[in-house]
């Protein structure tokens, strides 16, 4: 799936810290926690709690967050559609890591068991 241009630089502009206060939201409203949330975040991403809040504190982009992120090898086995996105068919590297860890948020906030969401076999 292709997505424009204009979408993927409003995407690699967002800062994460602008974001974050949603997925605690959105998580803590169906009953699942922050420690949770930040679980499926360092499976995806590689940051501790430490690191996730200096990225929080340094309002660092999401390009930014990504490009210093050690993603998870099998993210790629993250699937589905989020935002209207076909995941496994974004061809920008990017946006679909950014939609990764929308996934991975939405899958927690749907009561999804944790193993299930981190792919663990």
């Amino acid at each position: 799936m292709t997505t424009t241009s204009k979408h993927d630089e409003r995407i690699a502009n967002l800062t994460f810290a602008s974001v974050y206060p949603h997925y605690i939201t959105k998580v803590e409203k169906k009953g699942r926690t922050k420690a949770e949330l930040h679980q499926i975040i360092e499976w995806l991403t590689g940051y501790d709690e430490k690191q996730l809040q200096k990225l929080i504190e340094e309002k660092v982009t999401f390009k930014d967050f990504f490009q210093k992120a050690t993603l998870n090898p099998n993210a790629e086995f993250i699937k589905g559609v989020i935002c209207g996105y076909r995941i496994e068919e974004i061809n920008t590297p990017l946006t679909k890591q950014v939609r990764y860890l929308d996934k991975l948020v939405d899958e927690l906030a749907k009561g999804r068991k944790m193993d299930k969401i981190l792919r663990t076999p």
